[in-house]
């Protein structure tokens, strides 16, 4: 089941980068403009010495503060490009370019909740750890090191509410974890090997970066450019990752729901061939009218 969920997981972002590019690039050139002007104000004048202003040393409390505000406001539009991005695959919205709403304040405080869950659930395996390890050694220790890895599966088991809110299901952190019975080592070991992938290409895009200064004229407007860019395809290649996982367990689960309804693939097909039809003869309708009016 491992290898089905990440295959499908992998499988979804990859034919899914233009989906990506079309649902935010709005949210794209907000994140760009914001780090630019930020970025810009914290400029020393002797250039940055790394590829970001994010990656620059903290020399005073001021610059630490601001640039953790920084992160948020980065954070907060990678929401808006997930919520986008999930909606265009899973229902074909159509959305504003830009929103911000009760949609997103859900995903939001979502996330913060899985993010308490996380930790909350780490404390407990770190002490009966350090219990065991004090009776028998090798246990506690090997219960030790797979601590974050359990509760990356606890996480993983409550996290469908994020593509569910997203669509607007209002699908609770209870029916969450009943949904993935079954699913949530495969849902951990997913979640794993993404967060490996989204770590490695981060660091390819700060190293092309890094390595762009022989490309490009040495100036204070490329170092400007190159900080704003670097956080900005940091968090799209985060959002990318991590959506288009989440938005594969969100498959699995509607799909088991639909197993037990008696549905199968075929009804699927049957479905989506009517909606193609209705479409057409909309565009059709639209198309006639529209040419009445200029009559």
């Amino acid at each position: 089941m491992f290898i089905t969920v990440l295959e499908r997981s992998l499988s979804l972002a990859q034919h899914h980068i233009g989906t990506l590019l079309k649902t935010g690039w709005a949210y794209i050139l907000v994140l760009v403009a914001l780090n630019f002007v930020i970025g810009a104000s914290m400029m020393p004048e002797s250039g940055f010495t790394t590829v970001s202003y994010m990656t620059e040393p903290v020399a005073a409390p001021d610059e630490g503060a601001l640039r953790a505000l920084a992160a948020i406001a980065n954070l907060i539009v990678g929401f808006g490009i997930g919520i986008a991005y999930v909606r265009r695959i899973l229902i074909d919205a159509r959305d504003f370019p830009v929103f911000f709403g009760r949609r997103t304040v859900r995903v939001i405080i979502n996330q913060v909740v899985l993010s308490l869950i996380g930790a909350l659930s780490l404390v407990p395996l770190v002490i009966v750890s350090l219990l065991l390890a004090a009776m028998t050694a090798g246990f506690g220790l090997l219960l030790l090191f797979l601590a974050p890895f359990i509760a990356l599966m606890v996480v993983q088991k409550f996290s469908v509410v994020l593509p569910a809110a997203a669509v607007d299901d209002p699908l609770t952190l209870k029916e969450s974890w009943r949904a993935t019975a079954g699913l949530g080592w495969p849902m951990a070991f997913s979640a794993l090997v993404m967060s490996l992938l989204a770590g490695f290409l981060v660091f390819v895009w700060g190293f092309l970066l890094s390595v762009s200064d022989g490309l490009m004229p040495a100036n204070e407007l490329w170092q400007q450019i190159r900080s704003a860019i670097f956080p900005m395809g940091t968090m799209l290649i985060l959002v990318w990752i991590f959506a288009s996982l989440h938005a594969t367990f969100y498959g699995l689960i509607r799909e088991r729901f639909a197993a037990k309804l008696g549905l199968r693939a075929e009804d699927y097909s049957k479905a989506e061939e009517q909606r193609t039809v209705a479409r057409d003869r909309a565009r059709k309708a639209l198309a006639g009218a529209q040419r009445m009016k200029r009559r």
